[in-house]
């Protein structure tokens, strides 16, 4: 997209305008079709989903839930798989792949939400027919794995911080927690934010939960004595060459482990530093489209306004850096966690000077495209390449939009625009 006023006032008005019922019907179709082949093909309940239902079953039976080393969750994670854990299998066959794909396209609704967007517009009914053709969304659906609520909760949480329910938000964040431990990252923005009851809910929720499970099955502190160094070794040979951090990739490219470790950990730590810089002030600071006074249009104007689409976009890539700064250093990291940040990416495409807007982003994102074969890298166990090229890439293409060192300019109510600190509680 072009930086042009003129341009991306038009561009960005025919993507929020209202999509045509044909072209609503056509991505629900889309995605009920990719729900349906995997209900099809697959013959499970969704392959990750069954370690959970698995272990909701054996605490039902009187065991440990882990004493199967490949359920990675926390304690938590049991006492909810077991609604799950009670249906007949000819019902979970079809609910996972609906319920993970219903998830996703949550998310991106409520990533939508945040800036102003209908969900029935041409960029809500792109993107969601658009999924299916996404390796990562794919994969989730035929794997059922529980990313799909962090994919779901991270959008929901910042829609109700934008709205000043940063309580509700912790709440969110914390029960996505206890489902599985991914957007533990994101309590670091209650913490940029001085929002400590949030905070405390995002930690308390989980934990509180946690021990409640833990106190009803046995030998509970085998989640500490094989399941976390399950865990932290990067799991088995079968899970290992799908992982695609960088503590895996490096040493699989001939870099010792202990630089490996140490690449990461320093690449991650620049990460939080630059989610840091994006909050404090630094970044892309354009003013945000406001919408059309006309009440029942979806038009937009450029310029003017509070600039409050501005201070949603600060919100969003800060939560989105978090994220992908611990996606590069945690084992493991697969490709559908991708699923968690880009939703919030892609509806910010509507406002000036976000990463969206550059093609770095999309061609970060040209690989997990399922119809092109990349020579040398056709055999499954090579795909974490790619993931993490795609992973990487997204942090590279943010990290630098973070840290542009334009300063967000937060008008007054009703007055000009004065340069105010954009980390103030009083913007958000």
């Amino acid at each position: 997209m072009n930086s042009g006023k003129s341009d991306d006032s038009g561009v960005t008005a025919w993507l929020v305008r209202r999509a045509s019922w044909p072209a609503q019907a056509a991505a629900l179709a889309l995605v009920l079709v990719a729900v349906f082949e995997v209900y099809r093909r697959s013959g499970l309940d969704g392959m990750d989903n069954r370690f959970v239902i698995r272990a909701a079953r054996a605490l039902l039976d009187g065991g440990s839930p882990y004493a199967d080393r490949r359920f990675l969750y926390l304690p938590s994670s049991v006492l909810a798989a077991v609604p799950e854990a009670l249906l007949p299998r000819g019902v979970l066959r079809p609910l996972v792949p609906a319920a993970t794909a219903a998830a996703v396209l949550t998310g991106w609704w409520c990533a939508l939400r945040i800036f102003e967007v209908s969900p029935r517009s041409r960029l809500g009914v792109l993107v969601a027919g658009g999924l299916v053709y996404f390796a990562p969304f794919r994969s989730l659906v035929l794997l059922g794995n529980w990313t799909a609520f962090s994919a779901a909760a991270l959008p929901l949480a910042l829609l109700l911080a934008v709205r000043s329910r940063w309580t509700a938000a912790g709440a969110v964040v914390g029960t996505a927690i206890a489902l599985k431990p991914m957007l533990v990252p994101v309590t670091l923005l209650f913490l940029m934010a001085r929002r400590p009851r949030a905070l405390a809910l995002a930690a308390g929720v989980p934990v509180v939960s946690s021990l409640a499970a833990a106190l009803v099955m046995p030998n509970p502190t085998f989640f500490f004595t094989r399941t976390l160094p399950f865990l932290l070794h990067g799991q088995d040979a079968y899970a290992r060459p799908f992982d695609a951090s960088l503590v895996a990739i490096l040493p699989r490219l001939g870099v010792p482990q202990s630089a490996a470790l140490l690449a990461a950990a320093a690449a991650s730590g620049a990460g939080v530093w630059c989610a840091w810089r994006r909050w404090t002030g630094a970044g892309a600071g354009l003013p945000g489209l406001q919408p059309s006074p006309v009440p029942g249009t979806a038009r937009w104007t450029a310029g003017g306004g509070r600039g409050h689409l501005t201070e949603r976009l600060r919100l969003a890539e800060t939560a989105t850096m978090l994220m992908l700064s611990a996606f590069l250093v945690s084992r493991p990291s697969f490709e559908h966690y991708s699923l968690v940040v880009l939703p919030l990416l892609l509806a910010s495409v509507v406002v000036p000077g976000s990463v969206a807007r550059t093609p770095w982003f999309w061609l970060t994102l040209l690989p997990q495209v399922p119809v092109i074969q990349w020579p040398l890298l056709r055999p499954v166990t090579r795909r974490a390449y790619k993931d993490a090229l795609m992973l990487c890439g997204l942090a590279v293409v943010l990290a630098w939009t973070c840290v542009r060192g334009r300063r967000v300019l937060v008008p007054e109510q009703g007055g000009a625009a004065d340069p105010r600190p954009a980390g103030s509680r009083a913007t958000l």
